[in-house]
Protein backbone atom coordinates (compact mmCIF):
# COMPACT_ATOMS: atom_id res chain seq x y z
CA UNK A 1 0.00 0.00 0.00
CA UNK A 2 1.44 3.38 -0.90
CA UNK A 3 1.90 5.66 1.88
CA UNK A 4 -0.46 8.50 2.68
CA UNK A 5 1.03 11.81 1.97
CA UNK A 6 -1.92 14.01 2.83
CA UNK A 7 -0.89 12.59 6.15
CA UNK A 8 2.47 14.39 6.22
CA UNK A 9 2.47 17.84 7.36
CA UNK A 10 5.02 18.80 4.07
CA UNK A 11 2.30 18.02 2.23
CA UNK A 12 -0.74 19.35 4.01
CA UNK A 13 -2.60 22.58 2.68
CA UNK A 14 -1.65 26.04 4.50
CA UNK A 15 -5.02 28.00 5.44
CA UNK A 16 -3.44 31.20 5.37
CA UNK A 17 -2.61 30.61 1.70
CA UNK A 18 -5.70 29.04 -0.16
CA UNK A 19 -6.17 32.58 -1.94
CA UNK A 20 -2.61 32.65 -2.58
CA UNK A 21 -3.17 32.41 -6.78
CA UNK A 22 -5.48 35.89 -6.57
CA UNK A 23 -3.57 37.76 -4.57
CA UNK A 24 -1.57 40.69 -5.27
CA UNK A 25 2.70 40.83 -5.41
CA UNK A 26 2.56 42.72 -2.02
CA UNK A 27 0.12 40.41 -0.81
CA UNK A 28 1.75 37.60 -1.69
CA UNK A 29 4.93 38.81 -0.19
CA UNK A 30 3.06 39.47 3.29
CA UNK A 31 2.61 36.11 3.46
CA UNK A 32 5.22 34.20 2.29
CA UNK A 33 6.90 36.64 5.11
CA UNK A 34 4.90 35.93 7.65
CA UNK A 35 5.12 32.14 7.30
CA UNK A 36 9.09 32.67 7.41
CA UNK A 37 8.59 34.42 10.66
CA UNK A 38 7.39 30.94 12.31
CA UNK A 39 10.65 29.14 11.30
CA UNK A 40 13.10 30.53 13.95
CA UNK A 41 10.43 29.24 16.31
CA UNK A 42 10.09 25.99 15.31
CA UNK A 43 13.84 25.44 15.55
CA UNK A 44 14.08 26.91 18.54
CA UNK A 45 11.78 23.61 19.69
CA UNK A 46 14.21 21.37 18.45
CA UNK A 47 17.34 22.88 19.86
CA UNK A 48 18.24 19.67 22.05
CA UNK A 49 18.03 17.72 19.42
CA UNK A 50 20.63 19.98 17.45
CA UNK A 51 23.14 19.91 20.03
CA UNK A 52 22.98 15.85 20.18
CA UNK A 53 23.77 16.20 16.91
CA UNK A 54 26.49 19.04 17.50
CA UNK A 55 27.97 16.62 19.99
CA UNK A 56 28.19 14.08 17.61
CA UNK A 57 29.87 16.01 15.34
CA UNK A 58 32.32 16.91 17.60
CA UNK A 59 33.16 13.94 18.66
CA UNK A 60 33.93 13.05 15.23
CA UNK A 61 36.12 15.35 14.36
CA UNK A 62 38.38 14.74 17.85
CA UNK A 63 39.03 11.37 16.68
CA UNK A 64 40.21 12.00 13.43
CA UNK A 65 36.76 11.35 11.78
CA UNK A 66 34.18 13.37 9.74
CA UNK A 67 30.46 14.94 9.42
CA UNK A 68 28.64 13.74 6.11
CA UNK A 69 25.34 15.51 5.00
CA UNK A 70 22.97 12.87 2.75
CA UNK A 71 20.33 13.99 0.80
CA UNK A 72 18.12 14.04 -2.40
CA UNK A 73 16.94 17.40 -4.47
CA UNK A 74 16.35 20.44 -2.36
CA UNK A 75 17.96 18.29 0.92
CA UNK A 76 21.29 17.18 -1.04
CA UNK A 77 22.06 20.57 -1.93
CA UNK A 78 21.17 22.04 1.25
CA UNK A 79 24.28 19.58 2.46
CA UNK A 80 26.02 20.57 -0.19
CA UNK A 81 26.11 23.99 0.49
CA UNK A 82 26.70 24.23 4.29
CA UNK A 83 29.86 21.86 3.32
CA UNK A 84 31.23 23.57 0.82
CA UNK A 85 31.16 26.88 3.11
CA UNK A 86 33.66 25.12 5.38
CA UNK A 87 37.45 25.04 4.11
CA UNK A 88 37.14 29.15 3.30
CA UNK A 89 35.02 29.66 6.83
CA UNK A 90 37.53 27.66 8.62
CA UNK A 91 40.35 26.68 6.84
CA UNK A 92 38.88 22.90 7.01
CA UNK A 93 40.23 19.96 4.91
CA UNK A 94 37.36 19.57 2.09
CA UNK A 95 37.13 16.01 3.46
CA UNK A 96 36.11 16.81 6.76
CA UNK A 97 32.50 18.24 5.97
CA UNK A 98 31.19 16.27 2.84
CA UNK A 99 27.68 17.01 1.41
CA UNK A 100 26.70 13.78 -0.91
CA UNK A 101 23.36 14.81 -2.99
CA UNK A 102 21.80 11.72 -4.74
CA UNK A 103 22.58 11.14 -8.62
CA UNK A 104 26.33 12.82 -8.08
CA UNK A 105 27.55 16.06 -8.28
CA UNK A 106 25.77 16.88 -11.37
CA UNK A 107 22.20 16.78 -9.20
CA UNK A 108 23.39 19.79 -7.54
CA UNK A 109 22.69 21.97 -10.93
CA UNK A 110 20.40 19.44 -12.64
CA UNK A 111 17.59 16.81 -11.41
CA UNK A 112 18.52 13.19 -11.48
CA UNK A 113 15.01 11.95 -11.56
CA UNK A 114 14.58 8.45 -9.16
CA UNK A 115 17.85 9.63 -7.70
CA UNK A 116 16.50 9.33 -4.62
CA UNK A 117 14.03 6.17 -4.67
CA UNK A 118 17.35 3.70 -4.19
CA UNK A 119 18.19 2.70 -0.83
CA UNK A 120 21.04 1.21 -2.52
CA UNK A 121 22.21 4.20 -3.92
CA UNK A 122 22.83 5.83 -0.45
CA UNK A 123 24.47 3.09 1.03
CA UNK A 124 26.98 2.76 -1.71
CA UNK A 125 27.71 6.24 -1.93
CA UNK A 126 28.80 6.17 1.98
CA UNK A 127 30.65 2.63 0.74
CA UNK A 128 32.98 4.65 -1.33
CA UNK A 129 33.70 7.12 1.63
CA UNK A 130 34.74 4.84 3.57
CA UNK A 131 32.62 5.37 6.70
CA UNK A 132 34.20 4.28 9.71
CA UNK A 133 32.59 4.22 13.63
CA UNK A 134 34.63 7.95 13.87
CA UNK A 135 32.26 9.56 11.47
CA UNK A 136 28.79 11.15 11.84
CA UNK A 137 25.94 10.76 9.26
CA UNK A 138 22.96 13.60 9.02
CA UNK A 139 20.30 12.34 6.66
CA UNK A 140 18.22 14.86 5.64
CA UNK A 141 14.45 14.91 4.40
CA UNK A 142 12.09 17.40 4.79
CA UNK A 143 9.43 14.36 4.02
CA UNK A 144 11.38 12.02 6.32
CA UNK A 145 10.67 9.06 3.92
CA UNK A 146 13.46 9.40 1.36
CA UNK A 147 14.29 5.93 0.26
CA UNK A 148 18.02 7.42 -0.73
CA UNK A 149 18.11 8.70 2.80
CA UNK A 150 17.18 5.65 4.76
CA UNK A 151 19.50 3.63 2.89
CA UNK A 152 22.13 5.74 3.84
CA UNK A 153 21.52 5.62 7.72
CA UNK A 154 20.93 1.93 7.91
CA UNK A 155 24.30 1.43 6.25
CA UNK A 156 25.54 4.15 8.61
CA UNK A 157 24.60 2.76 11.76
CA UNK A 158 25.58 -0.78 10.48
CA UNK A 159 29.48 -0.05 10.75
CA UNK A 160 28.29 2.50 14.13
CA UNK A 161 28.67 5.97 12.90
CA UNK A 162 27.24 8.43 14.87
CA UNK A 163 23.32 9.30 12.90
CA UNK A 164 21.07 11.94 12.96
CA UNK A 165 17.99 12.00 10.99
CA UNK A 166 16.41 15.85 9.97
CA UNK A 167 13.01 16.32 8.70
CA UNK A 168 10.05 18.75 9.06
CA UNK A 169 7.38 15.47 10.31
CA UNK A 170 6.76 13.96 13.74
CA UNK A 171 7.46 10.25 13.81
CA UNK A 172 9.09 10.87 10.20
CA UNK A 173 10.52 7.24 8.58
CA UNK A 174 13.80 8.29 9.00
CA UNK A 175 13.42 8.93 12.22
CA UNK A 176 13.97 5.24 13.12
CA UNK A 177 17.13 4.79 11.35
CA UNK A 178 19.14 7.19 13.63
CA UNK A 179 20.81 7.82 16.73
CA UNK A 180 19.19 11.38 16.87
CA UNK A 181 16.11 12.97 15.40
CA UNK A 182 15.41 16.35 14.18
CA UNK A 183 12.20 17.34 13.50
CA UNK A 184 11.09 20.39 13.24
CA UNK A 185 7.93 21.11 12.49
CA UNK A 186 7.10 24.66 9.97
CA UNK A 187 4.12 23.92 9.02
CA UNK A 188 2.36 23.54 6.38
CA UNK A 189 4.22 25.54 2.88
CA UNK A 190 3.26 28.66 1.20
CA UNK A 191 2.40 26.25 -2.03
CA UNK A 192 1.59 22.93 -0.94
CA UNK A 193 4.10 20.25 -0.83
CA UNK A 194 7.10 22.84 -1.90
CA UNK A 195 9.57 21.87 0.96
CA UNK A 196 12.28 24.45 -0.90
CA UNK A 197 10.19 27.15 1.06
CA UNK A 198 9.98 26.85 5.13
CA UNK A 199 10.93 22.81 5.39
CA UNK A 200 14.54 23.97 3.82
CA UNK A 201 14.85 27.31 5.07
CA UNK A 202 14.46 25.67 8.84
CA UNK A 203 17.10 23.09 8.18
CA UNK A 204 19.06 25.63 6.54
CA UNK A 205 19.51 27.08 9.87
CA UNK A 206 19.93 23.80 11.68
CA UNK A 207 22.62 23.02 9.37
CA UNK A 208 24.81 26.32 9.84
CA UNK A 209 24.02 25.74 13.56
CA UNK A 210 25.45 22.17 13.65
CA UNK A 211 29.29 23.10 11.13
CA UNK A 212 29.46 26.28 12.98
CA UNK A 213 29.20 25.12 16.47
CA UNK A 214 30.90 22.16 16.31
CA UNK A 215 34.28 24.54 14.04
CA UNK A 216 33.66 27.27 17.72
CA UNK A 217 34.15 23.85 20.17
CA UNK A 218 37.62 23.12 17.73
CA UNK A 219 39.01 26.43 18.74
CA UNK A 220 37.75 27.96 15.14
CA UNK A 221 36.87 31.18 16.97
CA UNK A 222 38.46 33.75 19.70
CA UNK A 223 35.25 35.76 20.96
CA UNK A 224 33.15 36.47 17.85
CA UNK A 225 35.72 36.62 15.35
CA UNK A 226 36.76 34.05 12.36
CA UNK A 227 40.53 33.50 13.00
CA UNK A 228 40.72 30.52 10.86
CA UNK A 229 39.69 32.17 7.75
CA UNK A 230 41.27 30.72 4.80
CA UNK A 231 42.90 33.48 3.12
CA UNK A 232 42.19 32.98 -0.74
CA UNK A 233 41.59 36.44 -2.15
CA UNK A 234 41.98 40.04 -1.51
CA UNK A 235 38.74 40.55 0.80
CA UNK A 236 39.20 37.54 2.61
CA UNK A 237 42.77 38.98 3.24
CA UNK A 238 41.84 42.52 4.21
CA UNK A 239 39.22 40.74 6.29
CA UNK A 240 42.29 38.85 8.26
CA UNK A 241 44.30 41.65 8.88
CA UNK A 242 40.77 43.55 10.77
CA UNK A 243 40.76 40.25 12.69
CA UNK A 244 44.02 40.50 13.79
CA UNK A 245 43.93 44.45 14.53
CA UNK A 246 40.58 43.79 16.33
CA UNK A 247 42.43 41.06 18.87
CA UNK A 248 46.01 42.74 19.31
CA UNK A 249 45.20 46.28 18.84
CA UNK A 250 48.08 46.81 16.64
CA UNK A 251 48.17 49.13 13.78
CA UNK A 252 46.82 47.87 10.05
CA UNK A 253 50.80 47.95 9.27
CA UNK A 254 51.79 45.49 11.63
CA UNK A 255 48.61 43.02 11.35
CA UNK A 256 49.58 42.98 8.27
CA UNK A 257 53.38 42.51 8.24
CA UNK A 258 51.98 39.94 10.68
CA UNK A 259 49.68 38.16 8.56
CA UNK A 260 52.80 37.57 5.60
CA UNK A 261 55.06 36.60 7.90
CA UNK A 262 52.61 33.80 9.02
CA UNK A 263 52.30 32.40 5.88
CA UNK A 264 48.42 33.97 6.03
CA UNK A 265 47.57 31.90 9.28
CA UNK A 266 45.47 34.22 11.37
CA UNK A 267 45.93 32.20 14.32
CA UNK A 268 49.22 32.05 14.29
CA UNK A 269 49.94 35.82 13.42
CA UNK A 270 47.59 36.10 16.34
CA UNK A 271 49.97 34.47 18.70
CA UNK A 272 52.90 36.23 16.80
CA UNK A 273 51.86 39.40 18.13
CA UNK A 274 50.60 38.93 21.65
CA UNK A 275 53.21 36.51 22.69
CA UNK A 276 56.06 38.13 21.08
CA UNK A 277 57.07 35.34 19.34
CA UNK A 278 57.93 34.35 15.81
CA UNK A 279 56.36 31.87 13.99
CA UNK A 280 57.92 28.67 14.90
CA UNK A 281 57.63 29.25 18.54
CA UNK A 282 53.96 30.88 17.44
CA UNK A 283 52.79 27.27 16.17
CA UNK A 284 54.85 25.22 18.52
CA UNK A 285 52.80 27.25 20.95
CA UNK A 286 49.66 26.89 19.08
CA UNK A 287 50.05 23.21 18.81
CA UNK A 288 50.67 22.61 22.77
CA UNK A 289 47.03 24.35 23.09
CA UNK A 290 45.49 21.89 20.86
CA UNK A 291 44.66 24.87 18.35
CA UNK A 292 42.80 27.10 21.27
CA UNK A 293 43.85 31.02 20.90
CA UNK A 294 42.69 31.74 23.73
CA UNK A 295 44.42 28.93 25.70
CA UNK A 296 47.58 29.77 24.34
CA UNK A 297 48.10 33.94 24.65
CA UNK A 298 46.91 32.99 27.99
CA UNK A 299 49.15 30.33 28.72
Amino acid sequence: MKPDLKALTTESRNERSMQIDTAQPMDILRIMNEEDQRIAKAVEKVLPDVEAAVTYAFESFKQGGRLIYMGAGTSGRLGVLDAVECPPTFSTDPNMVQGIIAGGENAFVKAVEGAEDKPEAGEEDLKKLGLTENDTVIGIAASGRTPYVIGALQYARSVKAKTVALSCNENARISKEADTAIEVIVGPEVLTGSTRLKAATAHKMILNMISTSSMILLGKAYENLMIDVHVSNEKLKERAINIIMRVTDVSYEQASEALEASDLQVKVAIVMIKKKLDKAEAIKLLEESQGYVRKAIES
